[in-house]
């Protein structure tokens, strides 16, 4: 489970430090690829392979299936953890989520999966989330906890 988030800086090579907290569940690799909103998601092997069964199950011959596919499969990129801890970030992902070298990752935890995002990004989106949540209380009417 991926709770919380944290953030390391990105190294000369293009590394980021998972929290010590989340690398005992990517110990058997783990998957890198883009994700929504301009943020990186990390997949554990288990959840890729769920995710992989699912996408395989939408018809190759429909405009969206083959869209999805490339959505997911095209940027995506196997990883392990190093002995610190860190993964190699590709460049090309880093590129679309607007990492800067040797600048800061904030490392967020989302239950069976983890974004990476850039700080701007991750702050512009945490402002628009609470717009949203402001201007319609009515999201929060139904959920009980």
């Amino acid at each position: 489970m991926f709770l919380g988030h944290y953030t390391y800086s990105l190294d000369n090579k293009g590394r980021v430090t998972i929290p010590a907290r989340f690398r005992e569940h990517l110990q058997e690799g783990l998957i890198v690829t883009r994700g929504l909103d301009n943020c990186l998601v990390v997949y554990t092997m288990d959840v890729w392979a769920t995710i992989v069964a699912k996408i395989n199950a939408t018809p190759v011959g429909s405009p969206s299936g083959r869209a999805l596919r490339r959505r997911f499969f095209a940027d995506a990129a196997d990883a392990i953890l190093d002995a610190q801890g860190r993964i190699l970030v590709p460049n090309h992902l880093r590129e679309f989520a607007g990492f800067e070298a040797s600048g800061d990752v904030v490392v967020v935890g989302m239950m069976d999966y983890i974004e990476l995002w850039s700080p701007e990004k991750w702050a512009e989106q945490n402002a628009q989330e609470a717009a949203m949540m402001e201007d319609n209380p009515a999201l929060w009417e139904n959920f009980q906890f």
